[in-house]
């Protein structure tokens, strides 16, 4: 049976993307919980929100990849969505495997005491940001959540909901740009780790700004990333 690849990268959280998606269907339940079941710090995971405002945990815009059918995400009710049922890695199809709600996820990294990494992928309004927000909350786990998003309007509405949570800003590289935006806006950093120099990581540390990049399933690529010193290093295998 396969496996992750164990590192011992000592101050470095790891974060398994979409899960613990090299051993199990990327975002869904079977992948959070591997994920649990390990020494991971966090559980990243993708939301949309469905036609009918609901929301739930895909990475595309559609399903074609997925599931083999063109269904647009924003724009297919919940319980359609949910309809679907995916194939395992080994394309067994699975009646265990489907979308996951907002609910589901992060219930199951509450459950595994692990953080949520929580990417809104697309725009959506403020009001609907409010209501991803508030769910979290009652479910008890906003203490425990980092939001991120390549999209910079959904993070200043979490950041003007929460002046204090961790947010990480999503971007393939590293710049001036990128800079002047964390300081605006307090936010941390999520990037391609090909888009980020050990000069640019050393001077974001000695800021305050916490490092996080993505997507490292290299080991060797994991621990120049660690030596770079990063906060933290997003993974599909490595933990």
């Amino acid at each position: 049976m396969m496996d992750t690849i164990k590192l011992n990268l000592k101050g470095v959280k790891m974060v398994a993307h979409r899960g613990a998606s090299g051993l199990e269907r990327e975002n869904t339940c079977a992948a959070f919980v591997a994920a649990g079941n390990r020494s991971y710090s966090g559980i990243e995971a993708d939301v949309h929100r469905t036609k009918d405002g609901q929301f739930i945990v895909v990475h595309d815009d559609d399903l074609l990849r997925v599931a083999g059918v063109n269904w647009v995400v924003e724009e297919t009710a919940f319980e359609r969505l949910r309809s679907v049922y995916l194939s395992d890695l080994g394309g067994t199809v699975r009646k265990d495997l489907f979308l996951p709600s907002l609910e589901e996820y992060v219930t199951i990294c509450k459950r595994y005491q692990k953080d949520c990494v929580l990417e809104i992928k697309n725009h959506i309004e403020e009001e609907d940001i409010n209501r991803l927000v508030n769910n979290v909350r009652e479910l008890g786990w906003l203490e425990r959540t980092i939001f991120i998003s390549f999209d910079l309007d959904n993070l200043i509405a979490v950041r003007k909901l929460l002046p204090n949570q961790p947010i990480q800003f999503l971007t393939d590289k590293m710049d001036q740009k990128v800079l002047d935006i964390l300081n605006k806006y307090r936010f941390d950093l999520d990037v391609k780790y090909t888009g980020i120099s050990q000069s640019q990581i050393k001077r974001l540390r000695s800021q305050g700004i916490n490092v996080n990049v993505w997507t490292v399933d290299d080991p060797q690529v994991a621990k120049t990333m660690a030596g770079y010193g990063v906060n933290y290093i997003t993974t599909n295998i490595l933990e």
